[in-house]
């Protein structure tokens, strides 16, 4: 009896699903149609770079930041503590592009939870220009980025630019794992949150925005308590009028090396903070992974196999436009077969989601609120 009590509502997930897998497509397309302007005038720009130790590749992240092909811009690095190693690489690199305006500024300890907040916020006030770009330092560009953002900035309604990016793994399995589904699968729910609702958010590695519109939302008091600031500080500018986009730029997101513990306890941390940003969306990412529910169905209704044929196939087609035709990746297209077991371990990271308060993030335990503020605890 059992069996037969399920098969209805795992028919219309599975259904749900296919259409997602579809719209996802759609959505992928209309992305790539919508190119900025060619640039005319270089509006002058700061980088603001939180930075906290070594990750890996840093050095080379963050010269390629220097070696922008642009013809104004200033990169300001915060750190938390004077012993911080990352101030050496830092140095290193300002000594040897001098002719790029640049400045590090030592924060002291944050007054409030979230210290990535803390960083911009000193360094905004130091900052020279009314365009910034917000990179964290896992990230990675070509020389084109800044004449991209400021192309599309020539839009005077535009307030934020959030821009889409192409997970790279260090060398462990569980990263390679994730990258595969960020590059698959999330890109996917941002494509299709993005033509179905517009953007009303943003994503955290790299933003770019103008003063006033940080200014119009409040500055950075008004996120400074939020684990998903990146979230936040996008849904406000949206929710204030001003105009968000999904930028035509990609950039490189290195993800790290990580054991498989560490790995779990960092998706249990978004998937937590992700449940508190955007209760029904993530209630609705069960959508989002057809693959473990035709599995069910097929098990449920063996003979309706065709049903979990389909969604093979449209989840691989899904995949390819997210991965393939927007981010141009070269891993998720060497190691395809992978999502499969990516998909089964998303679906349960999302189902943990559910359950528990408190996260770990750099050594530290935060307790989660309902409205996805934070607070460390004692």
């Amino acid at each position: 009896m059992l069996p037969w009590l399920l098969l209805a509502p795992v028919t219309l997930l599975v259904t749900g699903s296919l259409v997602y897998c579809v719209l996802t497509i759609v959505a992928a397309v209309r992305y790539r149609a919508v190119r900025p302007a060619p640039l005319g005038n270089a509006a002058p720009i700061s980088i603001l770079k939180p930075l906290a130790g070594i990750d890996d590749g840093l050095e080379e992240n963050l010269r390629t930041f220097f070696e922008q092909e642009y013809s104004n811009f200033e990169i300001l690095f915060a750190v938390r503590n004077p012993d911080d190693p990352a101030i050496a690489v830092a140095e290193r690199l300002r000594a040897r592009y001098r002719s790029v305006p640049s400045r590090l500024i030592v924060t002291g300890e944050p007054p409030y939870p979230n210290a990535k907040v803390y960083s911009l916020d000193r360094m905004l006030a130091e900052a020279r220009h009314d365009l910034l770009v917000m990179s964290d330092s896992d990230v990675r560009v070509t020389p084109d980025m800044l004449a991209v953002i400021a192309a599309e900035f020539q839009d005077a309604k535009l307030g934020l630019a959030t821009c889409p990016y192409r997970a790279v793994p260090g060398r462990s399995f569980w990263n390679t794992l994730e990258a595969v589904g960020l590059n698959t699968e999330f890109i996917g729910g941002v494509l299709v949150a993005r033509m179905l609702d517009g953007m009303k958010f943003a994503l955290g590695p790299t933003i770019a925005a103008r003063r006033a519109t940080l200014a119009g939302i409040g500055g950075f008091d008004a996120v400074k308590d939020f684990l998903a600031e990146d979230f936040v500080m996008g849904n406000l500018a949206a929710a204030r009028g001003d105009g968000v986009i999904l930028s035509s730029y990609v950039i490189e997101h290195h993800i790290g090396a990580q054991t498989l513990a560490a790995n779990l306890r960092h998706r249990l941390r978004w998937n937590r903070s992700t449940r508190r940003s955007r209760p029904a969306g993530y209630a609705g990412q069960l959508f989002t992974n057809p693959l473990p529910l035709a599995l069910l169905l097929w098990a449920v209704k063996p003979e309706w196999w065709p049903a979990a044929a389909a969604a093979v196939f449209l989840r691989a087609a899904a995949g390819w436009a997210a991965a393939g035709y927007v981010l141009r990746d070269p891993l998720t297209a060497r190691l395809f077969f992978l999502v499969p077991l990516q998909d089964l371990l998303s679906f349960a990271m999302w189902l943990a989601g559910f359950f528990g308060n408190t996260i770990l993030w750099r050594g530290r335990k935060y307790y989660l609120q309902a409205d996805g503020r934070f607070e460390l605890v004692r």
